[in-house]
């Protein structure tokens, strides 16, 4: 079966550089980059080098990626840009508009394919060997010698360097790059690359084996002919003449060697045998006594004084001035250093010396004065170099110390014997191709450049140096300090910044690559974190060119992960060799099988489509790598074989170096090992040198554990460590389990406990696969042959393979027990598990187990093709499981699906129930799927199989059947869907227990992704088309949208088509059962307080209408208006009969969804004409039965705009604390009424508040209670915008003939008068502006209190507050006015206000509710602190600075109508400044458990933990925005 296509998304964002971060991707995958919050709406451009389609990828060339929008919408927060990656390589991308705002680097892996039919060799399947290629002998031979590794089981071979080798015989020291090595050609023979590619093409094609070898870019051997020629591609004294000091300490040093080897210094307590402690001292007081004070290394740093002096004598003389621009006023003098390092040729800058020294006049006095003074500073300047030099020099010191120490003292190190010219006290850091005189004669042939341009630098390496800088470069004082490790007989190669720089070196070493890259599949890159990055990159792109897929392989030492991701990112490294030697301990080497290994057992199915997560480097996990100390020196030859297995278990590139498989007892040196590997010889004799067979050694085991790794590694990607060397490899619902008893101490001379603990394993184990363990044998003892490599013959395997357990001799017994019903174990008990054993068990789920994950896996085919594999039809399945769930599903309405995926505790405590809480954790945040969603998507993609949550599901069912229950206690469709749950959790619930998590998310999985399609079907095709973000916010819609046990809203005139019905559970009467709007969750979500006039209609419109929820939203309206009292509708609903009349703006927010009903659903006006029944016929009436009086909707209307413009005022019914506790008596007085002269409603006292900003104080300690933070007496802004807006409307209605009432019949001061709707609408038009708008005039004749100015340019809060400087205070509320009324604005004054509000009120997610200039502005919103401070105990601030999300909608909006009216190029602008602020609130909901938008923040958007997680209206006016766009 095809793989599915696999999308990885990489969120772009700005300043977010990535160059150290590794983004791993597989060819065929796509790569989409989309812009992150901090870039929405910016105009961005993706770069890359990755070629297009038919063109040669180069480094240099890049080019721009398309954008793709899928929704052609403006909201274009889905749109992306793509790869589709086809060629393994590393690639860099950088994004912005005029300048790169960010990058990175992808890596895609090379595809390596090997055999006849050139299959897919996948990079986790590799068994690699590294041979030393000199110890192969003549190339005729070599295959026999390779034998070993085929019948081992490898198929990757790494071959050492193969060209010619310098003079110290060293694998990695070349003498000639381009050349094979002579050595593999016979007498009379000349091999060429030819025949070695005619060898790696069989081993391909017959042997299913690849080749790979080194490229050694950073040196060159000493006596490389092509470097005597071109001494230029090294660093010597001409062109690196900041070496010039260094190589004269080296020169120093070496005549050093020749006195000590000459006996010279005997009398001095130095011999030629360096041996003591003593010895060591005496040689450090020569180098401080005879050395240093001769070779004088500071005047190579220093100034000649009086040549100084004298010269700035002459300037001053010649009445010479400083040039201030050069110096750019700092008044330093410093050395400036001589570049070519001659002795004294440093200077100083005489600028700088006469803008310092100036003399106090033209006398020969005061010059001289000058010149003391310069004469006095230059001196000091000196000494301070002289001291410099002498902290290198106690460094160099100290390093050649150490390096004595180690060399000739210490018992881990090579013990090297007297100090001779071959092995010199140290070694020499240049080479010097010249004849022996004397120090001083040496010292002049630096200044003839034919000679010093051959005295050339040697490598070597720097302990904790910096990788990324080049310790050859000038600015490196490495050699001068001597803190090179170095390696006499490799030069370092100066490549320079490019080809131009070194036009041969760089075409050597092209030609080189393209040899290598020709003949082999990979190379491994020698000294890698040495190599310029620049060449490394040169020169695999020149191969690449060759060999698209190139596996390059590397060991880096950079000490850090970090590090080591820029060299893997900018070369493509595709493997990183890790060393299982590196464990000190059985339990570290665990770890590192677990860091390189894979997934866990039981990880969830990951989706095609996800994030790109930043990756480790792909691992080649070696037992032991060439260049390292044999294991058998540090542990034991009883380790080689468990340790072996350990490493085979990862799920990554294994391999060996040859010797290990055969017990060679010591290092295979690169350097010194002359003699060859043994060849094949199945009849080998173990006694025998020469040859080895599958009884030598741990070889018959390797082979055995290099098969099970690549088949484990073809089949899975899941390893799970079970103990400190149990490791546990899945392969679908089979496992491999491993129990390998390390032996790192010599069980002969340690003691091992004969007690292995029991083992219990799920499952029924199948079979033993092998079963091995390390045994001594008479073959006689280990004696080095002079010939070939030979390994210790006393030791072999003895080994078995593919058994039945009663056959095994490790295995004492087996028995089968049971964990509950569906937890089948068994237990094994060891009997011969002995220090260096190995048994590997094939384990399988129990048969019934089996049978059920093949019905499971078939059943959830409908959700994902993937589960194909394994999958088996139950024909016995229960009969609801025969349906697909789409088709059960889509019968479910949206209120049924607030059921299925939503509601908090509160919301399902009324129903008896509660979400389900995981003790020692916590409880979900919501019954429905979502709740369980919000967990499994943080679980998934770090497959954190430790989570309580997937623990709760291993330990018991209880979390299953809370999911199925649940529904099926509903009846109905819902039942439906928890039988279908519990059909599905029948299977899951008889499953071992460790896979209950991953097919837990399975089902839970497909059943939300279901359900939300379902979900969106039934919404407005803006949803249906719209983006990922529009849909989130959809989804509140059915969040915030329910019916709950008891009907919240007043029940609607019977003669209504389209009322819903149910049998009410306790009284068993047919009952409506409208969906409510749920203010917010989860403090607003059931009872009482679950419906609020105010909040439902500022969210009707994003919720309802947009999401196409007409009917409900049809419902809710008249329902409301059916309780129309007073000419207000409630605040507080109580289902009508408790409701509050407090408000003076719910029924504004209520006539405007009436207006935006009719404009934006179909056939809208009928709504007009339905009927509504009258809760409350007359101010005083006790609530009344449906159609007691209905009335057409247009009536209801007409009634509250006549009741406003008569006059209203009234005492709330049963006023006093039985209500509201905190209210004052006065408080309880509501008024709302028109100004005749202005037409502006206006209402309230300084006792209540009747507008969103409700806050009533509550402290008695502070002696707030009773007292509005926020009255908003008088005109509040947003009520006269609504009030326009409404009849501005009814006018264009009547005029439509869908509104019969053109004028009002009031009663006032007596008499009956006639009040016109368009004289109304008009006189609001008239005087807005002149009383609302704060000029910038500070003579504006409209402006009552111009001492209560404080900003200008802006509108006011309200007009005629008790408090009248509570009107000029910045507040968001304004901007409402702008959305529903725009007239009322002039677009200019409009647009200025706005840019005010941005730059002092919006936040990131929200708006401050007040200018944070204010006296009493105050972020932090704490509605438990209770202290004396008046402006915040009890939250009194709750409406004094804290940030509201839902006033950012109309900020938007007013934002976006406003900017079209000022150009394209404003309109633009805007746009990005919309797209920028909403992406926060599409992070924020991806984000959220709850999948909502909070009520409020506090400052700056900080978490507020007294907020709604999730608020209805903050939801609705984003969605508005969107929809508006």
């Amino acid at each position: 079966m095809s793989r599915s296509k696999q999308t990885r998304v990489l969120v772009l964002n700005d300043m977010e550089k990535l160059d150290r971060t590794l983004f791993r991707l597989e060819q065929e995958f796509e790569l989409q980059f989309r812009l992150g919050p901090t870039l929405q709406g910016k105009h961005v451009c993706v770069h890359t080098n990755y070629p297009t389609e038919g063109v040669r990828f180069d480094r240099h060339r890049y080019h721009t990626l398309e954008w793709v929008n899928p929704t052609g919408r403006e909201d274009d927060s889905d749109k992306f840009c793509s790869l589709k990656l086809q060629i393994a390589g590393s690639y860099h991308y950088y994004f912005g508009d005029d300048e790169k705002v960010g990058g990175g680097y992808i890596v895609v892996d090379p595809v390596l394919r090997v055999g006849a039919d050139n299959h897919v060799l996948p990079l986790d399947c590799i068994s690699i060997q590294t041979y030393l290629a000199k110890c192969l002998g003549p190339l005729d031979e070599w295959l026999d010698r390779l034998m070993v590794a085929k019948q081992a089981g490898y198929n990757m071979v790494h071959f050492t360097p193969l060209q010619t080798l310098g003079k110290s015989r060293s694998c990695y020291s070349l003498a000639d790059q381009l050349q094979l090595n002579p050595e593999f050609s016979r007498p009379g023979q000349n091999y060429t690359w030819t025949d070695m590619a005619a060898l790696v093409e069989k081993m391909k094609k017959e042997w299913n084996m690849l080749c790979i070898t080194d490229v050694v870019y950073n040196h060159t051997a000493a006596n490389s002919a092509w470097i005597k020629n071109h001494p230029e591609c090294g660093y010597n004294l001409v062109n690196s003449p900041h070496l010039r000091p260094a190589w004269v300490l080296d020169r120093a040093l070496w005549y050093v060697t020749c006195d000590i080897a000459d006996g010279k210094y005997a009398q001095r307590g130095v011999p030629a045998v360096v041996e003591t402690d003593h010895h060591l001292n005496a040689i450090r007081g020569i180098f401080w006594q005879d050395v240093f004070p001769k070779i004088k290394l500071w005047e190579y740093f220093q100034v000649k004084v009086e040549p100084a002096v004298e010269k700035f004598r002459t300037l001053l003389q010649s009445g010479a001035k400083p040039d201030g621009s050069k110096t750019d006023g700092k008044k330093q003098l410093r050395i400036i250093q001589d570049p070519q390092y001659r002795r004294f040729g440093s200077m100083v800058d005489m600028n700088s010396a006469l803008e310092i020294f100036v003399p106090n006049g033209n006398s020969p006095g005061a010059i001289e004065d000058c010149c003391n003074w310069l004469k006095k500073r230059l001196e000091e300047l000196n000494s301070e170099q002289y001291k410099e030099i002498s902290y290198h020099q106690e460094q160099a010191v100290n390093c050649c110390m150490g390096t004595v120490c180690y060399e000739r003292l210490a018992g881990h190190g090579p013990k090297m014997g007297a100090v001779t010219r071959k092995h010199p006290l140290v070694t020499r850091y240049f080479t010097f191709p010249f004849k022996e005189t004397t120090l001083e004669q040496d010292l002049l042939l630096m200044d003839q450049p034919e000679k010093a341009c051959h005295f050339l630098a040697h490598n070597g390496w720097v302990m904790g140096d910096d990788p990324l800088r080049n310790f050859a470069e000038p600015g490196s004082n490495v050699y001068v300090r001597r803190e090179l490790i170095c390696w006499g007989d490799s030069v370092k190669l100066r490549y320079g910044n490019g080809p131009e720089d070194c036009p041969y070196l760089w075409a050597h070493m092209q030609k080189y690559t393209e040899i290598t890259a020709k003949h082999f599949t990979g190379v491994r890159l020698d000294n890698c974190h040495s190599t310029p990055l620049h060449v490394a990159e040169f020169m695999l792109d020149v191969a690449r060119a060759l060999r698209p897929d190139l596996y390059v392989v590397a060991e880096l030492f950079t000490g850090s992960e970090e590090l080591d991701n820029v060299f893997v990112t900018r070369l493509g490294i595709s493997s990183l060799i890790r060393e299982a030697m590196s464990a000190g301990d059985s339990h570290e080497e665990g770890r590192l099988v677990y860091r390189y290994g894979g997934e866990p057992v039981g990880a969830f199915v990951q989706p095609s489509l996800r994030p790109l997560v930043p990756s480790i480097a792909h691992a080649m996990f070696l037992d032991v790598t060439h260049d390292n100390e044999c294991p058998i020196q540090t542990r034991s030859a009883f380790d080689s074989l468990p340790s072996s297995a350990i490493v085979s278990m990862a799920c990554c590139a294994t391999g060996s170096t040859r010797g290990y498989d055969e017990l060679v007892p010591h290092q295979i040196s690169v350097v010194s090992e002359e003699r060859f590997y043994q060849k094949w010889n199945p009849q080998a004799e173990p006694s025998k040198p020469g040859e080895v067979s599958l009884q030598s050694g741990i070889i018959a085991g390797k082979l055995a554990l290099n098969r099970l790794h690549q088949e484990l590694a073809r089949v899975c990607v899941r390893v799970h460590l079970r103990t400190r060397v149990c490791v546990c490899v899945r392969i679908s619902h089979q496992s491999v389990v491993a129990v390998c008893r390390t032996a790192f101490q010599n069980p002969k001379h340690h003691s091992y406990s004969d007690e292995v603990p029991p083992m219990f394993i799920p499952g029924k184990i199948e079979e033993v696969v092998l079963e091995a363990r390390t045994i001594e044998r008479q073959a006689g003892s280990y004696v080095k042959d002079m010939k070939s490599i030979n390994g210790l013959p006393g030791f072999t395997v003895e080994i078995k393979e593919h058994i039945q357990l009663k056959d095994s001799g490790v295995v004492k017994q087996a028995g089968v027990t049971s964990r509950g019903r569906s937890e089948f174990v068994q237990e094994i008990v060891f009997e011969r598990l002995t220090p260096g054993s190995v048994i590997v068990f094939r384990v399988s789920l129990d048969p019934k187990a089996q049978e059920l994950v093949g019905a499971l896996r078939n059943l959830l085919v409908q959700f994902n093709p993937h589960y194909q594999a394994g999958s088996v039809r139950d024909e016995n399945a229960p009969a609801i499981l025969k349906t697909p769930l789409a088709q059960i599903i889509e019968k479910l309405t949206l209120a049924d699906m607030n059921v299925l995926m939503f509601r908090c505790e509160a919301e399902e405590k009324e129903d008896g129930g509660g979400c389900y809480n995981i003790p020692g954790w916590t409880s979900l945040k919501y019954a429905g799927l979502q709740g369980l969603m919000s967990v499994m998507s943080d679980i998934r993609p770090n497959n954190d199989l430790g989570h309580p949550f997937c623990d709760n599901l291993r330990q018991g069912d209880w979390m299953i059947d809370y999911v199925s229950n649940r529904l099926v206690s509903r009846g109905g469709v819902l039942g439906e869907v928890g039988q279908w749950f519990q059909a599905m959790f029948s299977y899951l619930k008889h499953i071992p227990r460790y896979l209950i998590p991953c097919y837990f998310d399975a089902i839970m999985v497909g059943a939300y992704t279901t359900a939300l399609d379902a979900t969106f079907k039934q919404m407005s095709s803006f949803i249906q088309k719209g983006s990922t973000f529009v849909r989130l916010l959809a989804l509140g819609s059915v969040q915030m949208c329910g019916v709950g046990r008891y009907p919240a809203l007043p029940p609607l005139s019977p003669a209504l088509p389209g009322i819903p019905y149910r049998t009410n559970s306790i009284t068993k009467q047919k009952e409506q059962c409208c969906v409510s709007m749920a203010a917010g969750l989860p403090h607003f979500s059931s009872g009482i307080f679950r419906c609020w006039g105010r909040d439902t209609f500022i969210a009707l419109r994003g919720l309802l209408l947009v999401t196409g929820r007409h009917l409900e939203a049809r419902n809710i309206i008249l329902s409301f208006a059916g309780t129309l009292r007073h000419g207000l509708i409630p605040n507080l609903l109580g289902e009508g009969v408790a409701a509050r009349y407090n408000c003076r703006d719910a029924v504004w927010w209520w006539l405007q969804c009436v207006q935006d009903y009719c404009k934006m659903v179909p056939n809208g006006t009928s709504i007009l004409q339905c009927l509504v029944s009258r809760m409350y016929p007359t101010d005083d009436s006790q609530p009344q039965a449906p159609s007691t009086l209905d009335q057409p909707l247009y009536e209801v209307i007409h009634e509250a705009l006549q009741r406003h413009m008569e006059g209203i005022e009234f005492r709330e019914r049963n006023a006093g604390p039985q209500i509201d506790r905190n209210m004052r008596d006065e408080g309880f007085s509501i008024v709302a009424k028109v100004n005749p002269d202005t037409g502006f409603v206006y209402g309230g006292n300084r006792f209540n508040c009747g507008t969103w900003m409700d806050k009533m104080g509550e402290s008695e300690t502070a002696r707030n209670k009773g007292i509005p933070a926020t009255p908003r007496d008088g005109s509040a802004v947003e009520i006269v915008g609504l009030c326009k807006s409404t009849l501005r409307w009814l006018v264009e209605l009547h005029k439509q003939g869908h509104f019969p009432h053109t004028t009002m019949t009031i009663h006032r001061d007596g008499k009956q008068r006639t009040v016109s709707y368009e004289d109304w609408n008009q006189k609001i038009q008239n005087n807005f502006e002149k009383m609302f708008y704060v000029s910038h005039d500070p003579n504006d004749p409209n402006e009552k209190h111009p001492k209560l100015v404080h900003k200008r340019g802006i509108y006011k809060d309200s007009f005629g507050a008790s408090s009248s400087w509570c009107d000029y205070q910045l507040r968001p509320n304004f901007t409402i006015a702008m959305v529903v009324a725009p007239e009322l604005f002039t677009v200019e004054r409009a647009w200025g206000a706005l840019d005010i509000v941005e730059k002092k009120l919006l936040g990131p997610l929200g708006m401050k509710t007040l200018d944070p200039d204010d006296m009493v502005y105050c972020g932090i919103y704490d509605n438990s602190l209770d202290n004396d401070n008046y402006n915040l105990a009890r939250g009194f601030n709750y409406h004094q600075g804290p940030e509201w999300l839902w006033p950012v909608g109309y900020f938007l909006r007013a934002k976006l109508y406003f900017a079209k009216k000022l150009g394209k190029d404003t309109y633009d602008k805007t746009v990005f400044l919309v797209k920028n602020v909403l992406s926060r609130h599409n992070v924020h909901l991806e984000r959220s458990p709850w999948k909502g938008l909070p009520e409020l923040t506090n400052e700056n958007g900080q978490y507020c933990q007294f907020s709604c997680e999730t608020q209805a209206w903050s939801i609705a006016t984003i969605m508005e925005v969107l929809y508006d766009m």
